[in-house]
């Protein structure tokens, strides 16, 4: 079972406001202003299992061929640590951030310093290096 998106008032998953002023218009195809602010569209699109959008946001050299996520997962929350460069002039920014979720009632937490570049005039997302794996 998929979650719905919220309504354009209610709380975004990502935690960043409205889900109407936050990622709903970069889930449906707004070019992200800011490598922070495409994390957060995809953090909320694991949270909604929109695939489609993690593939679009995804560069195209390191997205994987088989992409699914995991129904099982349960996404709690998510909490920005850091950001360098990623601002709407630059081509490159990381966003460090973690993210809690839960499998078959397990908690988990995914720590991760991801890397986006500007691709074609949009953020992209690069790929990731875990921090620490922690339940």
């Amino acid at each position: 079972m998929t979650p719905e998106a919220p309504a354009g008032d209610g709380p975004c998953p990502c935690g960043g406001g409205r889900f109407g002023s936050c990622c709903g218009p970069i889930l449906a195809g707004a070019a992200a202003l800011t490598a922070e602010a495409l994390m957060r569209s995809r953090y909320t699109a694991f949270t909604l299992g929109d695939a489609r959008h993690l593939r679009r946001t995804w560069h195209p050299d390191t997205c994987p061929a088989e992409l699914a996520p995991d129904p099982r997962r349960r996404w709690l929350g998510l909490r920005i640590r850091a950001t360098a460069a990623g601002a709407p002039d630059d081509d490159l920014g990381t966003v460090e951030f973690v993210a809690r979720y839960k499998v078959d009632g397990r908690g988990h937490r995914l720590h991760e310093l991801s890397e986006f570049v500007r691709q074609d005039g949009r953020w992209v997302y690069l790929r990731g290096t875990q921090q620490g794996a922690r339940r």
